[in-house]
């Protein structure tokens, strides 16, 4: 067993040779000799030798030894050495020690005094501190406060053993009288920490006493205050609550951090009231915005998220104090005040807010920030929510967010996009300014599913005349002269495009490559594409307007499909919008030539991929469209569309609403509840925020606000069985898991008529778990019980397994005995929460993530939405897949799930399942996540999960 001391130093183990070698040192050497022997001699009980023999020579030879390195290090062996018999008693050799150690309390050297008085407070044996009682008490009152502050520590230790009160009965008095004459900090400190932990009543006494003076202490007793006003509030005595709250309200102005954080946290675990709630927000405001640490930063916003979840209405009030923690370079920060923000806004704030973010996303254009896409990304996403929340914002910010659809941050402008295709269809006002605008930024488009959100937007939302013509135009600047290669004969490479428009400069980029024709003859087939530099760029730059020729001649037939069907839905919009037939006609025509080119490109061997088969059954079918149009796929085409995505906005904000609703907290009161009618109390002397504490607790009182969330029925679930009705010793286990530890209360019943000696319980872990300590060892009575408790870190969100046994002694039998108890094992489930992210996200995400667990489709189930909703409640994840794309029965599903871990990883799930003619469920289940320990936890819940029906 590891032995608890102040010293941990790894030691090669030593030998017979080497303990007579210290042993003869000792014997003979001076100062220095002795002082590296009992360092050899420490380090080799540390590892595990006994060394029995070195007792009596360290007494005769080390004791007298007025050396003061060697009396330090006689006082590390005496802490570490076995001062107790099998039988639990004193060793009869410690009483030999005694004397030395009231010499050394006596010391006329101040550093002597000090760390003998240290090392009182690790000894435990009432035989070895009981001469030496009078020695510590006429410590406190030395000159030196060194010694004072250490006596006070010694006398607190003797006092808090099992029978610490009979050895010095009056130590409460005795502190006490020391603590009002004192004036040294920590020897203060330590006195008032003394009384709070022995003589509660008269700690208390000497805070309210003092509490006018409370402001001007140091800081280290200002922080044991407030831990003695947590424990006094923790235990329900709310006596001088109004006095208590004065005190920490005057330390909020204290110059230590702190101690005005303890302070904040403090006010709002004391008191509800709006006021006291408001100071403690500004004040982690302050800290926020004063603190250059990372990691402080966090930790504040934690606190903040904390407050905005019982009391959003008063965190509403600082919502700009918290957004000026973005000027924090740390994207983890960032990200955090921006979720933070979200939650706080309301129709009073949110002009503000997004002022404040748009003024943020003009900075990244700067180009000096570090990481300023993806903030930039960030930004736009918040803004995206905010703009949904509250639509009549979106008109301020969207024509800034347009000009980033060409960002080189692909995701960032794939989320602008996003945002303009929202904001066009739940804003009609904005739609004839948006449509010319991006009509006007179209040709700086680089990403290619930019480039088809964007068509899609022209598609649907370019309704009148001019806007009809002008995106034509548009997309046949971008798309440049058609065919898209020629094939030359004589091997020549020939220039297919012209300039669409005025221009400054062009450069012209050609490639070739030889072919053969049908008829065995050799020719070369060329592309070309045009740099050009427009008058609305700076003179000198060059950049290319032919974005989607580009992305085609690239091989991206799916934008080519796309570009198809924007041209076809602009057309047959033409033709209703325009009067004369003639240019109806002529743009019909340019369409088709634009889509056979397509085609022809497709289908050549210039590309070394040729089109795939769904691009190009949709290409054919445009054209076919425009060749030959009924009403019924005219209205399809021109109307349809937009309806469905109207539709899905529509459901998904009603989605959103149902989760706030499920969310919100349902409290109710018992009807015996007592009611304390604060009206008819006596108003005198209370302050005001003690009226609105009263006010507030009676509310919460009425709406349930002090329900008890703990169900014991839950914890009588929670209990494990880890022996055998049979064996001599009982043991059940009640597994409690917190977030990053779980703790272990262990009931050990000894069902013998014997006493079991040194008995312990061995625990030992598999996984990412790791016993923090280990218990010590007890002495059970016959038919008596223990409670044990053990705490396991936890460290990944992975199964995990706990075993060991139980080992003790009797008196009747001299070798140990064992019970082996049986494994406990850690659900990945308590670990991982149902999460939403954007269907964006989750695609990223799962392209990204590297670890995937694919497991077959094996279950009893026939019915394939039964199955999602077995696999739903078995893990614990949301389904993100709305209700809408699960209707109807078709035979196939498909759905994504997500879920988040306590350690911020993210689980990503896809179910893919087909019912099979004779009624089972066939396919896959696939989990993807960044780390390997949680794909394949969860891979083996689903396994051991998804045949039941349960």
């Amino acid at each position: 067993m590891e032995k608890p001391c102040s010293l941990l130093v790894h030691f090669d183990k030593g030998s017979a040779a080497m303990a007579n070698e210290i042993k003869a040192d000792l014997e003979g050497g001076d100062g220095p000799a002795k002082a590296d022997a009992m360092r050899r001699a420490i380090s080799l009980l540390l590892n595990g030798e006994t060394l029995p023999q070195l007792f009596i020579t360290i007494v005769r030879y080390v004791l007298p030894s007025e050396d003061h390195t060697v009396q330090k290090l006689l006082l590390l062996y005496l802490e570490i050495i076995d001062r107790r018999d099998p039988a639990g008693r004193a060793l009869p050799e410690m009483i030999l020690i005694c004397q030395n150690l009231r010499n050394n309390l006596q010391s006329p050297n101040e550093y002597i005094r000090g760390v003998t008085l240290r090392f009182l407070c690790r000894l435990s044996e009432p035989e070895v501190l009981e001469p030496l009682v009078p020695s510590v008490l006429a410590n406190l009152e030395h000159r030196h406060q060194f010694i004072r502050r250490h006596a006070v520590s010694a006398v607190s230790a003797i006092y808090r053993l099992p029978h610490g009160d009979q050895l010095i009965p009056d130590a409460p008095e005795f502190v006490e009288r020391m603590l009002a004459s004192e004036q040294d900090a920590s020897a203060r400190r330590n006195a008032f920490l003394m009384l709070c932990a022995c003589a509660q009543e008269r700690a208390v006494s000497y805070l309210l006493s003092n509490a006018d003076r409370v402001a001007e202490w140091p800081d280290l007793l200002q922080m044991a205050v407030l831990d003695l006003i947590r424990k006094v509030c923790r235990s329900q005595n709310r006596a001088n609550k109004g006095r208590y709250i004065t005190i920490i309200t005057s330390l909020l102005s204290a110059p230590s951090t702190a101690v005005v954080y303890e302070c904040a946290g403090a006010l709002v675990s004391l008191s509800s009231a709006p006021t006291a709630v408001r100071a403690a927000a500004n004040t982690y405001c302050q800290l926020l915005s004063s603190q250059s640490d990372n990691n402080v930063k966090l930790i504040l916003l934690d606190r903040l998220n904390e407050l905005r979840t019982l009391h959003r209405d008063v965190m509403v009030g600082v919502v700009m104090d918290v957004l000026r923690a973005l000027a924090s370079p740390n994207l983890d920060v960032k990200r955090k005040v921006l979720d933070l923000v979200l939650d706080l806004l309301t129709p009073r704030n949110v002009e503000e807010v997004v002022l404040y973010l748009k003024k943020e996303v003009v900075k990244t254009q700067a180009g000096d920030l570090e990481k300023g896409g993806e903030y930039r990304q960030m930004l736009v996403q918040t803004i995206h929510a905010c703009a949904v929340e509250y639509p009549e914002v979106a008109g301020s910010v969207v024509h800034l967010l347009m000009d980033f659809l060409g960002d080189t941050n692909v995701a960032a402008a794939v989320d602008v996009v996003l945002f303009v295709r929202e904001i066009i269809e739940t804003n009609p006002k904005l739609r004839v300014s948006m449509i010319q605008r991006l009509i006007d930024t179209f040709y700086q488009i680089r990403a290619s599913r930019v480039c088809s959100c964007a068509l899609w937007i022209l598609g649907e939302y370019s309704l009148s005349l001019s806007e009809v013509e002008s995106a034509i135009a548009t997309i046949k600047q971008c798309l440049g002269d058609l065919p898209f290669y020629t094939v030359s004969d004589e091997g020549e490479t020939t220039d297919s495009t012209k300039p669409a428009q005025p221009v400054v400069n062009s450069v012209t980029v050609s490639s070739r490559r030889p072919v053969v024709l049908a008829d065995g003859t050799y020719a070369t087939q060329s592309a070309a594409t045009e740099t050009i530099s427009t008058p609305s760029i700076a003179p000198g730059s060059l950049s290319s307007t032919l974005n989607l020729r580009s992305l085609i001649l690239s091989g991206d037939f799916f934008l080519a499909a796309v570009v198809a069907c924007t041209l076809s839905k602009l057309v047959l919009r033409l033709e209703e919008v325009q009067p004369s037939k003639v240019e109806s006609n002529k743009a019909c025509t340019g369409a088709l030539l634009i889509m056979t080119s397509i085609l022809q490109l497709g289908q050549s061997s210039y590309l070394p991929h040729p089109i795939d088969n769904d691009s190009y059954d949709r290409i054919v079918l445009c054209v076919r469209l425009l060749c030959n149009t009924g009403d019924d796929v005219r209205k399809i085409w021109l109307q349809s569309c937009r309806q469905s995505f109207a539709k899905m906005l529509a459901e998904k904000q009603f989605r959103e609403t149902e989760e706030m609703k499920a969310k919100a907290q349902i409290s109710h009161a018992q009807p015996d509840d007592l009611i304390d009618f604060y009206h008819l109390k006596s108003r005198k002397g209370m302050s005001q925020l003690e009226l609105e504490d009263e006010v507030h607790d009676d509310l919460k009182a009425a709406t349930g606000g002090f329900t008890k969330d703990a169900d014991d029925a839950n914890k009588l679930n929670r209990i494990l069985q880890l022996t055998g009705f049979s064996d001599p010793v009982y043991a059940e286990a009640f597994v409690t898991v917190h977030h990053y530890d779980i703790v272990l209360d262990v009931t050990v019943i000894n069902r013998t008529k014997e006493t079991l000696q040194n008995m312990c319980l061995e625990l030992a872990t598999m996984g990412d778990l790791k016993l923090v300590d280990r218990p010590q060892n007890y002495t059970l009575a016959p038919e008596s019980s223990k409670q044990i408790r053990a705490n396991i870190k936890v460290s990944s969100t992975e199964t995990g397994v706990i075993f060991g046994n139980i080992v003790y002694e009797t008196s009747n039998v001299m070798e140990r005995s064992v019970v082996v108890l049986n494994d406990i094992h850690i659900d990945i489930m308590d670990y991982i929460s149902p999460a939403t992210c954007a269907d964006v996200t989750f695609r990223n995400m799962w392209a990204e993530f590297e670890w995937e667990n694919k497991v077959a489709v094996n279950t009893v189930i026939q019915d394939e939405k039964e199955f999602l909703n077995h696999i739903i409640k078995s893990t614990n994840m949301k389904c993100l897949t709305p209700p809408s794309a699960l209707d109807g029965e078709c035979g196939f599903l498909a759905a994504n799930l997500y879920a988040k871990s306590v350690f911020g990883e993210d689980a990503l799930v896809n179910i893919s399942i087909e019912k099979q003619l004779d009624g089972k469920l066939s396919g896959y289940i696939r989990i993807r996540s960044k780390t390997q320990g949680i794909a394949l936890s969860l891979g083996d819940k689903i396994t051991l999960k998804q045949k039941g029906g349960s």
